[in-house]
């Protein structure tokens, strides 16, 4: 996951521009606007009778180092300069919601963040890269469940600002055998740049040189 060093500089250009955009506005609805607000999970079928239990749903935190995306003009070669920064991600806020059944928990997370354009920006279609993880906190920490997803993301001006939202429904986990230990079950949220980028090739095996095989000299 990559951040900058320099976000100071990045983010005040950033939003210098993302400032003139005509990306969608943040105060519209958004998909996250219809999560239970309740932190408590439900239990039944899944239907509309289902009953709040004394459960808590797992928090949803942005994991340090994974809060901003930088893109620039050059892939695959480090952190972009300032001027050569095209795209620039951020998380706006996240929304949860969880369902307890029959030892399962499910969760729906939700997401919404903000691309804006960068001095080197321009109009076009971008994926961006998204984990939701399950972690169980400790001296150890252990990942329980792990959801990549790449968002399409479309820019119309070489100046703009554009807000994404993505729900992941399918995050699901099987209660831990002692209940409190869910207290330290936290669901991380970040950028994964890393994950778009192309493997490198396997060097191909060179073939053996075929022997020559002296001949035998004519008398």
């Amino acid at each position: 996951m990559r951040t900058g060093t320099s976000m100071a500089v990045l983010t005040a250009a950033a939003l210098a521009l993302g400032a003139c955009g005509t990306g969608s506005s943040l105060f519209s609805s958004s998909p996250l606007d219809f999560f239970k607000s309740s932190p408590k999970a439900t239990s039944g079928t899944g239907g509309a009778n289902d009953q709040a239990t004394d459960v808590d749903c797992p928090d949803v935190q942005v994991r340090t180092g994974a809060s901003t995306l930088m893109i620039g003009s050059k892939p695959g070669e480090g952190e972009p300069s300032a001027l050569d920064l095209r795209y620039q991600g951020t998380v706006i806020r996240t929304a949860r919601e969880c369902h307890v059944n029959a030892g399962l928990m499910t969760m729906k997370v939700g997401i919404e963040g903000r691309i804006i354009t960068g001095p080197a920006g321009t109009p076009g279609a971008i994926e961006v890269p998204m984990r939701i993880a399950v972690v169980q906190e400790g001296p150890n920490p252990k990942t329980i469940a792990s959801k990549f997803a790449r968002i399409p993301v479309t820019i119309s001006s070489a100046v703009d600002r554009v807000t994404f939202t993505h729900v992941q429904d399918d995050i699901a986990f099987p209660m831990p055998a002692v209940a409190a230990d869910l207290d330290a079950y936290v669901i991380y949220v970040g950028f994964d740049a890393l994950a778009l980028q192309p493997e490198k090739p396997k060097p191909v095996a060179k073939k053996p040189k075929a022997k020559t095989v002296a001949k035998p000299k004519q008398s």
